[in-house]
């Protein structure tokens, strides 16, 4: 499996995250209802160790799911962010996570990747998938979605940004 747009993905979202933490609000207030930075580099996280733990699975022939809604709880994201240190923590924690998930692409399989894994994703707490989908669809989703929209989101925190 061909990793670039995923190494890209996580690199255009880590870039966000420094760019938020360099500016004159390093700790913006989101817009209510919205999480602020640390929240959503908790939420990364979180989403990237579920990725890593469902494609380490797939790869040990063991059964596995796919489910993001524990990386929507406000009480698990403050504590990642207590566990990871705070800002600088959870950028360094992301980007480790995605350096692992990147080297295990590669390892993979065409039937590997094909495996149907049972996937639920919830965004704002309605269902967005609820079925089988090729762990090759589940990373690409994290490449072509995921990670972009999340970095589009902390940009948006920055003053004067369109939100």
């Amino acid at each position: 499996m061909d990793t670039d747009s995923l190494r890209a993905a996580y690199r255009t979202l880590l870039d966000a995250a420094a760019t938020v933490a360099g500016s004159a609000d390093p700790s913006p207030a989101p817009p209510r209802g919205e999480w602020n930075a640390d929240q959503i580099l908790a939420h990364v996280s979180l989403v990237s160790a579920t990725t890593i733990a469902t494609t380490s699975a797939v790869a040990a022939g063991s059964h596995t799911t796919y489910d993001n809604r524990l990386a929507q709880e406000l009480w698990t994201l403050e504590r990642v962010i207590g566990l990871a240190g705070g800002n600088s923590g959870l950028r360094e924690r992301v980007r480790l996570q995605g350096e692992a998930l990147c080297a295990l692409g590669p390892a993979l399989s065409e039937a590997e990747l094909d495996t149907l894994v049972p996937t639920r994703l919830l965004s704002n707490y309605a269902v967005l998938v609820d079925r089988p989908l090729p762990l090759r669809d589940i990373l690409g989703g994290l490449a072509d979605t995921e990670l972009p929209g999340h970095a589009r989101q902390l940009l948006d925190l920055l003053p004067g940004r369109r939100r």
